[in-house]
């Protein structure tokens, strides 16, 4: 064994058996289903899974354990966060027998997990995807702003408010970031950066309104990129004999030939019902582009419509209308209203705008100011205007 490459992933589950019984949390069996030996930038690591975890001494051990190995080291957090009722605001992570009345005694203190955390010599990543309960939010709000969840350490995820029923499937911020954590990105390098996984499952989770996003440092090399682990062996991603709907075709270019590559990957991921995985390939692509075109070019715009089409596909409508409308406003301000592309965008995201149920309304006033931009398609304009009930001029 390489001691030099030898890594460690720790899951470490926070979650009282009071709220799920024998069932496992959801989040915690998605990072440990998801072979997360995979995930290091190391020729071999160790995988300690804490399920259901009793008592903060034995915690403590294996957080002890866990940073004298030599090589990268992750440490996954889910389950929930916790202060107790009386006597301090200091945050916890509940483990298995805790309630706010006795997680002072029996939940393990944050305080504790970061500060054995800064004694790994080798590069380390914490990975929140946690949640707390309205009478704990404020002082787990308080960690956030002031740096005590973070502590100095390169950290990235999210505090949610916990749900008012135990939850069926993962956390959307954790199926995201895992989902971008497989696909990789196809020009890091041999090392994902964190902060871009991060930024880019915001991006795409479904997430509510009131979190707490957290990310702070620089972790070196922890994550593994395997899209680059694939070029390098050189073996060939398989590519189905798709041909792009019309309004992607014109990716393929001579000056964007390895957007023209992806495409089809993408569209085959898509069509195979792994929508995730085509959306983060997407959106990682698009990150490309955007350095390398800046947001309002028109290669840019093009992988709006990329996104907008896999919303669709997804039977996301409403986001897909959004999208469209986007990439419809991004070429009327390039080529201006008498762009036959701007109408085709136009139409696309109608036509999504239409299957979009209660959203509907919400999104009605936008592309009726996009319509009224665009002269000779009073129908389509009447019909938004009609959705609003307002009259028509």
């Amino acid at each position: 064994m390489d001691h030099l490459t030898h890594g460690c992933v720790l899951l470490l589950d926070g979650t009282p058996d009071r709220r799920r019984g024998l069932l496992p949390n959801p989040t915690a069996h998605a990072v440990a289903g998801a072979r997360p030996r995979g995930f290091l930038a190391a020729g071999t690591a160790d995988v300690v899974q804490l399920p259901a975890m009793a008592g903060p001494q034995s915690v403590l051990a294996h957080l002890q354990d866990a940073v004298t190995v030599p090589g990268p080291l992750l440490v996954w957090v889910t389950g929930h966060l916790m202060v107790p009722a009386r006597k301090g605001q200091e945050v916890h992570l509940a483990l298995r027998e805790s309630t706010p009345s006795t997680v002072r005694y029996n939940g393990l203190p944050w305080e504790w997990l970061t500060r054995v955390l800064h004694e790994h010599a080798g590069p380390t990543l914490l990975v929140i995807d946690a949640e707390a309960d309205a009478r704990s939010w404020p002082a787990v709000a308080a960690a956030a702003q002031d740096g005590r969840l973070t502590a100095g350490l390169p950290v990235c995820g999210v505090v949610t408010p916990g749900p008012e029923r135990p939850a069926v499937e993962a956390g959307p911020y954790t199926r995201a970031f895992l989902t971008a954590l497989s696909v990789g990105h196809p020009t890091a390098g041999p090392v994902l950066d964190p902060a871009l996984l991060h930024h880019l499952a915001l991006g795409q989770a479904v997430l509510p309104d009131r979190m707490l996003a957290l990310q702070y440092g620089t972790a070196g090399p922890v994550l593994a990129n395997p899209a680059h682990a694939a070029v390098s062996s050189g073996t060939p991603a398989p590519v189905a004999p798709l041909t792009p709907p019309a309004p992607l075709a014109p990716l393929a270019s001579e000056e964007a030939p390895q957007e023209e590559d992806a495409l089809p990957r993408i569209l085959a991921a898509a069509n195979a019902g792994r929508h995730n995985e085509a959306a983060a390939m997407a959106a990682a692509w698009e990150q490309q582009v955007l350095r390398r075109h800046g947001p309002q070019s028109a290669e840019a715009g093009l992988w709006v419509e990329v996104r907008a089409d896999l919303a669709r596909l997804a039977g996301d409508h409403p986001r897909a209308a959004e999208l469209w409308m986007s990439a419809a406003a991004g070429r009327l301000a390039r080529s201006g209203p008498s762009d036959d592309e701007v109408v085709a965008a136009l139409k696309r995201a109608h036509y999504c705008w239409q299957q979009s149920g209660e959203r509907a309304h919400q999104l009605a006033p936008a592309l009726l100011a996009l319509w009224e931009q665009v002269p000779g398609n009073p129908d389509a304009a009447a019909d938004v205007r009609a959705r609003l009930g307002a009259p028509a001029r």
